[in-house]
């Protein structure tokens, strides 16, 4: 079995603009007498590889604590394309996935420089998809996300922002992106893989 790490390492990871950077800081080292290594460190819940849960951007929805855990974990379909993801495009992905494996087009991941676009967004909603993730910081336009979210967080898909699958060849996996249990929260980082079971 094959395992692909599609994580950003956190204190290096790319940030959307206007958040903060995460920090890192050595508490303790063995090397000046402490009796262990320790660290401590400061981040946003959307740094890095993380998912967005629907409270993100609408009150009163689901905080990523009460997200099922089997949207982020189950059979995943790998897709590439480069540019808008407009409803053809999403239409033609949905298609492929489910040729391809029927359980693994509930979670669809797309590799390349893809943009979200409100009518793919649509039929992704209309798909019942279970969760979504690209390898931008944010699903939809840098300048203009709400939109995009709207519409998938509204029909409960999760979004997997900031994925990294530049090694991962097109097709169906099995996917673990559990995040981190952050109380309340409108996201959480995660360690985000893939393994090819065939």
């Amino acid at each position: 079995m094959k395992i692909y790490d599609i994580s950003q390492e956190v204190f290096n990871c790319a940030v959307y603009p206007g958040d903060p950077q995460p920090i890192r800081e050595v508490k303790l080292k063995i090397s000046e007498g402490a009796v262990c290594n320790l660290t401590a460190f400061e981040m946003c819940a959307h740094n890095g590889t993380h998912v967005d849960a629907p409270y993100h951007f609408i009150d009163g929805e689901e905080t990523i604590d009460r997200v099922p855990l089997d949207k982020f974990i189950g059979y995943a379909y790998v897709a590439e394309h480069d540019g808008d993801i407009t409803a053809e495009v999403a239409e033609r992905i949905l298609k492929d996935a489910k040729n391809a494996d029927e359980r693994a087009s509930e979670r669809i991941l797309v590799k390349g420089n893809a943009v979200m676009t409100k009518e793919g967004a649509e039929v992704f909603a209309k798909g019942g998809i279970k969760l979504f993730g690209n390898e931008s910081q944010t699903v939809g336009p840098l300048d203009a996300p709400m939109e995009v979210h709207l519409v998938m967080l509204g029909a409960k898909i999760v979004l997997l922002e900031g994925i990294r699958l530049a090694e991962v060849p097109v097709g169906v996996y099995l996917l673990n992106a559990a995040p981190i249990n952050l109380g309340g929260s409108d996201g959480a980082p995660c360690r985000a893989v893939l393994m090819d079971l065939t």
